[in-house]
């Protein structure tokens, strides 16, 4: 699944690091980080942007949250997300798949949360034992069947930006091989209460599906307001 994150920071320069379950920056540090759009006359990569949809590679698709904060009047009553595609032969495809894909990422993100949630409570409780054939079947779940899961549950949410950039790939900057190749990004958003909602279900599927008591109380406490934790991890403040 997981060319549905080429978040690549070609246009846009970051002045602090990006740590963390989503690429945030630590609480102290978030309110400080900027992004700055800059022209494609400035990228040095394997590649060269032949043409593109505007002048500057827009700063959502490194981190749609930072950027709505600054740039979207209704900041605060929904949730930011942004896809890439890899390159594709034609611009058409591109963008097709970007806005095919673009629930499955979200998802995807739900997901790594919930695992990564599980995974620390596993490290850090004596009371949650990883050898445990329960934990480990729900782990497993986790990884193979939640996500089209959750897939299912995001609705509401709507792309409201598009980016796409025809790129030369040249073998003398790196290229495996000389080609021409399409990519198209999708800025994201989705109502607050739509979000949480697809969160708490999709930690509850886990839970239920716990075969022991003891097991399923543990899991509970572990994904216990998962979806503010996974707001807050989104926004680096976790």
């Amino acid at each position: 699944m997981k060319k549905l994150k080429s978040r690549l920071s070609l246009g846009v320069l970051l002045v602090c690091s990006l740590p963390g379950f989503f690429a945030g920056c630590s609480s102290s540090k978030k309110e400080e980080k900027k992004l700055k759009e800059v022209t494609h006359s400035t990228i040095k990569r394997d590649f060269e942007v032949r043409d593109a949809s505007s002048n500057t590679r827009p700063g959502w698709i490194e981190d749609a949250e930072v950027w709505a904060s600054s740039n979207e009047k209704n900041a605060g009553t929904f949730r930011y997300f942004s896809y890439e595609t890899e390159p594709k032969v034609n611009r058409n495809m591109a963008c097709s798949l970007a806005k095919a894909n673009a629930k499955a990422d979200i998802a995807g993100e739900i997901v790594t949360f919930i695992d990564k949630s599980i995974a620390s409570s596993v490290e850090g409780k004596a009371s949650i034992d990883e050898n445990n054939p329960s934990i480990k079947a729900l782990r497993e779940f986790v990884s193979n069947n939640l996500t089209q899961k959750t897939q299912s549950l995001i609705y509401g949410a709507s792309i409201v930006k598009t980016y796409w950039e025809k790129r030369k790939y040249l073998k003398e900057k790196g290229a495996k091989r000389d080609f021409t190749g399409f990519t198209c990004a999708v800025f994201i958003r989705m109502k607050k209460d739509r979000l949480e909602n697809a969160v708490d279900k999709a930690a509850n599927f886990v839970v239920q599906k716990a075969d022991d008591p003891e097991t399923k109380d543990n899991v509970k406490k572990a994904l216990k307001d998962a979806a503010s934790n996974f707001v807050k991890a989104r926004r680096g403040e976790l």
